[in-house]
């Protein structure tokens, strides 16, 4: 069951994204009710993946997957590229439930000013994460497979 869990965690983070986005149309047409339910649920995704993500983490042999050091798998600007999006990506990571947690208590406490201001931080930063969370799978589990490697 844990080997599934990295697909399970794609398909939240790539819901989170698809969340937050539509939160982003949603407030800009001035769709406040809308707005709220759809960044509530963005941040009950985000939730569930941190659970699944972290389940996972404590359950794998080695902690975590590795990119492929073998160049005729991977090469090197694709490790490059790969090791330095992980980097923004986790020290990023680390910020959102702060962030996320921040702009919907002011969001809900009707604190406008304040919700807007953070949220001019968390949105793009959570939105970031989310997506360059896909691309690591991507790069993990289905772009730089050992040959007779399954997905």
């Amino acid at each position: 069951m844990i080997e599934w869990l990295p697909h399970v965690n794609v398909t939240l983070n790539s819901l989170a994204t698809v969340l937050l986005i539509a939160g982003f149309v949603l407030i800009k047409r001035k769709q406040e009710k809308a707005h709220r339910a759809v960044m509530l649920a963005a941040l009950a995704v985000s939730a569930l993946f941190l659970a699944s993500y972290l389940t996972y983490h404590f359950n794998i042999e080695g902690g975590s997957k590795k990119f492929p050091t073998d160049t005729s798998i991977a090469p090197l600007a694709a490790r490059y590229f790969y090791y330095g999006l992980l980097l923004t990506h986790v020290v990023l990571a680390m910020a959102v439930p702060f962030l996320a947690l921040g702009s919907v208590y002011l969001g809900m406490t009707d604190r406008r000013a304040a919700h807007k201001r953070l949220s001019k931080w968390t949105w793009p930063i959570w939105l970031y994460v989310s997506v360059t969370g896909v691309l690591v799978y991507l790069m993990l589990y289905q772009l730089y497979l050992p040959p007779n490697a399954g997905p």
